[in-house]
């Protein structure tokens, strides 16, 4: 007679045995496809960050933040995405939002600090960065601060946090060319003359800090080629470049040579330099 009951209690043990083997292979799969999640989402936030349109990503994080507006990196990655896409205004905003959260960082308040000098809120800029503990030594906030004292004319001030904020990069050509742009407005031609080339040699395809080279030998009265790699529509640019300089501080006939050689030297119609020479012999 025990036979039947014995066999029936082994039948409904094996059962839940079965049943519990199951659950726990149910929540392994759950827990495993959770862990998967987190990581593509993780990947996601990445190429959002990086590579993606910044206007998708904008439209990514902000769906992102409104589903769970917790999550500080869903915040900092609308913040960043807003920047990218050349929405100053509103990624200031946000920024501004984003240092308020639990677990905000000093590099949080560097990119708000940007994010308002972007905004032309220098003033605010300048307190966000105070506020910054002087142990956070980063390039960006150096050169930011750079930028700061050089709205106040602090130059003294501007000097030290260029040259700290070259010694924290190995890409030190941007920050080169802004102080030698610094010196250019400062009157201060040969020291803005070296650091443009020097912005230059780290740099060879940076057009800006060619330009800004020009400028700087044109206002110490040198209206020859500096010896820097250049094409030939770079070459035709800076050439317009000099003789807008020359005829600007009264030297016409040097100004009339250099944009017949600018216009000889495109490979193209360069019309605006066309323009400026018929402009020149009307007059």
């Amino acid at each position: 007679m025990r036979h039947p009951i014995l066999l029936a209690a082994c039948v409904a043990g094996a059962t839940a045995v079965a049943g519990c083997a199951e659950k726990n292979a149910n929540e392994t799969v759950e827990r495993a496809f959770e862990d998967v999640n987190v990581v593509d989402e993780t990947n996601l936030t990445d190429v959002m960050l990086t590579v993606a349109d910044p206007n998708e990503a904008v439209s990514y994080f902000a769906r992102s933040v409104k589903q769970d507006p917790t999550r500080i990196d869903f915040q900092r990655g609308l913040s960043s995405s807003l920047i990218r896409a050349k929405r100053v205004t509103e990624g200031a905003v946000e920024w501004g939002k984003t240092v308020e959260m639990e677990g905000a960082t000093s590099n949080d308040k560097v990119e708000y600090a940007d994010a308002l000098i972007r905004s032309g809120d220098w003033a605010k800029a300048e307190k966000v960065l105070d506020s910054v503990p002087p142990t956070h030594e980063t390039f960006k906030r150096y050169r930011l601060e750079a930028l700061v004292a050089d709205s106040q004319k602090e130059w003294k001030k501007a000097d030290s946090f260029y040259e700290t904020a070259i010694g924290l990069t190995t890409t030190p050509a941007s920050v080169m060319n802004n102080w030698g742009y610094s010196k250019l407005t400062r009157g201060a031609y040969a020291d803005a003359e070296r650091l443009f080339t020097d912005a230059i040699r780290q740099d060879p395809t940076l057009f800006t800090a060619k330009n800004n080279l020009i400028l700087a030998r044109s206002a110490q009265g040198n209206y020859s080629m500096p010896v820097v790699p250049m094409e030939q529509t770079e070459r035709a640019q800076l050439l317009h470049t000099m003789a807008l300089s020359a005829i600007k501080q009264g030297n016409v006939a040097t100004g009339k040579a250099l944009l017949r050689e600018a216009i000889d030297t495109h490979p193209q119609h360069f019309e605006a330099a066309v323009r400026s020479l018929r402009a020149l012999e009307n007059s």
